[in-house]
């Protein structure tokens, strides 16, 4: 892969998991960007430890060679939420473009369970026509107020959500304009689906609108015990549902090869957020820098 094209960046959410903060509470953030530096990537995402300031934040980084990315944004259009929405959306994308960050990657989370109890494989939200036309209706005008930032609206597909498998994603891309991308997530098409296949298939169709990637691996044993027991989102995640890319059962070469003969321009993340006495945060990074550079020469 062209080094000038693609820049690697893991997130924080290997080391302190802003959905259940229990997980990592011990790893403070300048451990976090320090042990990221030291496996050798160059761009996080943000994490709820982060210095919120970027005259604060933005030094901290540059000492260690790390630039923020991305950040997520919880986006509420199809519960009507539009407003909220756009005045926080904006503030977001404020922040992230002081930090030199281009891309937004949102996720529609109304009617969400992500974040519950609720059994993420049986219990899913589907939207009503209605809601499909209010979140189209909200990302592009999302995509519109980042354009004029020189910045780009991506919608995070994502386990859980209204927009979670390939038929949901065709859906949005479909109602949305050009100007909105996708944030393509190869541990949730593969979660979503349980086939490689399905995972390539949306990489393939949507590569022209593909502005960020998620670099995710997948535990096939934990998706069939989170199936079996009707389990939830984050109990999966418990129990080790991502990894690494190369610790898991997702074969990233195609990935790597089809992102590489288009030409992709961005960022790839390794994003795997795992327990971490369960999964030491700095091993895993060190293990999914190593796959990358022996995979994409990167």
């Amino acid at each position: 892969m062209n080094k000038d094209n693609v820049k690697l960046a893991i997130a924080p959410i290997g080391w302190t998991n802003d959905d259940m903060p229990e997980l990592g509470s011990e790893n403070t953030f300048q451990q976090t960007v320090s042990e990221m530096a030291l496996a050798g990537f160059t761009g996080s995402e943000v994490g709820s430890k982060y210095p919120k300031d970027p005259a604060i934040l933005k030094p901290m980084l540059e000492i260690r060679g790390i630039q923020i990315c991305n950040a997520w944004f919880s986006t509420f259009f199809a519960n009507g939420d539009k407003a909220k929405t756009i005045d926080e959306f904006i503030n977001h994308m404020n922040f992230l473009h002081a930090m030199g960050a281009r891309v937004i990657g949102c996720s529609e989370q109304s009617k969400s369970i992500q974040g519950t109890t609720l059994p993420v494989l049986e219990q899913k939200p589907i939207f009503t026509d209605e809601e499909w036309r209010l979140t189209a209706e909200g990302y592009n005008e999302l995509a519109d107020i980042a354009a004029k930032k020189g910045m780009r609206v991506t919608l995070h597909h994502h386990m859980g959500t209204g927009i979670q498998t390939p038929a949901e994603i065709d859906r949005f891309m479909a109602l949305t304009n050009d100007n909105v991308g996708l944030l393509y997530d190869t541990g949730h098409i593969y979660y979503s689906e349980g086939s490689q296949q399905a995972m390539l298939d949306i990489l393939t169709q949507y590569l022209p609108r593909i502005f960020h990637v998620h670099l995710k691996d997948v535990r096939d044993s934990v998706v069939t015990e989170v199936r079996e027991k009707s389990l939830s989102f984050l109990d999966g995640v418990k129990r080790g549902t991502f990894t690494v890319p190369g610790d898991g059962v997702i074969d990233f070469k195609p990935v790597f090869k089809i992102l590489d003969d288009y030409g992709y321009k961005g960022w790839m993340v390794v994003e795997a957020e795992q327990d971490p006495a369960l999964a030491n945060p700095f091993e895993y990074a060190v293990k999914a820098r190593q796959y990358i550079r022996e995979n994409t020469g990167l």
